[in-house]
């Protein structure tokens, strides 16, 4: 087992081996991966069906090509969330746990960041049409702020206070 000592020889308060703490980070990551791929795999399925609806012939090719865009970014945040599990799949019992955390990891901040994407372009799509693209714009500028702020500024603003060395 290794000690708790940290950067900076600061307690971590945590006394796990390399192996367990990636045992954990796999289970948190895990947890994490369940919420943000089954509401993708549903805006997805969502943005599916969206062509074989009688109005989609009406739409603009501005409002087209907006959603052939989102429909993309919609597949590749799916590949990215669903990513890790098949990493996770393809190198078990290789002992390369704490490699495959660290990528799986990157894999889902990627996916996070094309969330955004894909729910940005999803909701312009939707407030052009449900607005004639009056302020639609504003309105999506406004939701990405807030999502960066909830996703992105609040975690690294407590990660800050939290200190150096924190796990």
């Amino acid at each position: 087992m290794t000690d708790s000592k940290g950067p900076a020889g600061a307690d971590t308060g945590r006394h796990e081996t390399e192996e367990e703490r990636a045992d954990r980070r796999w289970g948190d990551l895990l947890q994490e991966l369940r919420v943000a791929q089954t509401g993708v795999q549903i805006l997805f399925g969502f943005l599916l069906t969206v062509i074989f609806q009688q109005r989609f012939t009406s739409l603009s090719d501005t409002d087209r090509h907006l959603y052939v865009v989102t429909v993309v970014l919609g597949a590749a945040t799916t590949g990215a969330l669903v990513g890790p599990v098949a990493m996770h799949r393809l190198l078990t019992g290789r002992k390369l746990k704490p490699e495959t955390v660290v990528w799986a990891s990157r894999l889902t901040v990627l996916g996070l960041l094309l969330l955004l994407c894909t729910m940005a372009c999803s909701l312009l799509l939707v407030l052009r049409v449900a607005m004639a693209d009056t302020g639609a714009a504003w309105l999506v500028g406004g939701v990405v702020a807030w999502f960066v702020l909830c996703w992105s500024v609040v975690p690294l603003w407590a990660r800050h206070r939290s200190g150096p060395g924190a796990r």
